[in-house]
């Protein structure tokens, strides 16, 4: 892991992207099962000259202290928690054979803002998951309000053979479809008084090549012509086009 660190960042990389299926396991299958937590802090004292490091999408029962205090407190970790959420009503969670309920992911998230304000979240939440109700659906609506969700992956659920969601009751495919629409919409919306409230907001962003990058906080700004794809620049948008900060 630190070769290929320090491989990316001999190429020039500011940011590395920490990524996997279930990357919040990692060291489970290691001698004494060190935590994530520990592969991050070698990580960043190995290489001071790193300037940002970013996680992908965590399940939050398997943060370990370490790296919650990571999250919180070390500049070089970017603001920015994306959640394997699933649902926001307790009932399907427990049907979705989760180890998190509600209360867990909202009270993750506040004790992390408490300590870093500018902390984003995005999750993955899966609209018709087979016995979901009016009321579960209403309740995976509101915690995306709640935590806020600025960045949201919204999946319709889908049947997966020999799975015992599979064997369970299932909703109407026009249902589904119109709740993971109504997630997205909401979603749109916190994230649309998110931006707003960015403008006029100095932002440090990580140039790519589409004329575009990323702040800290992962949200999407436009860059000034010229400037050097993987180069980082403080940038205070003054309006928001098509989702995207200018």
């Amino acid at each position: 892991m630190l070769h290929e660190v320090e491989r990316h960042l001999a190429k020039g990389a500011p940011e590395i992207v920490l990524t996997g299926v279930d990357v919040t396991s990692w060291g489970h299958d290691l001698p004494g099962a060190p935590p994530l937590g520990e592969l991050i802090a070698a990580v960043l004292g190995a290489f001071p000259e790193l300037q940002r490091l970013r996680m992908s999408s965590v399940d939050g029962v398997e943060i370990d202290p370490l790296l919650l205090e990571l999250f919180a407190g070390e500049p070089r970790m970017m603001p920015h928690l994306h959640l394997s959420l699933q649902h926001g009503a307790d009932l399907i969670l427990k049907r979705m054979k989760r180890r998190h309920n509600r209360a867990d992911a909202v009270g993750l998230v506040q004790s992390l803002r408490a300590r870093r304000p500018d902390l984003t979240v995005g999750a993955d939440i899966i609209a018709g998951f087979p016995t979901e109700s009016d009321a579960h659906h209403a309740e995976n609506l509101s915690i995306i309000a709640e935590l806020p969700i600025v960045h949201g992956h919204i999946f319709p659920y889908s049947p997966r053979p020999n799975t015992p969601a599979a064997r369970m009751p299932q909703l109407d495919k026009g249902v589904i479809k119109a709740r993971a629409a109504e997630l997205r919409a909401a979603v749109s919306a916190v994230r649309a008084q998110w931006l707003a409230g960015l403008v006029g907001t100095p932002l440090n962003v990580l140039a790519e090549k589409d004329g575009a990058g990323y702040a800290e906080n992962f949200a999407r700004v436009t860059v000034p012509p010229g400037m050097p794809v993987g180069t980082i620049q403080t940038i205070t948008p003054t309006a928001i086009e098509q989702g995207i900060l200018t």
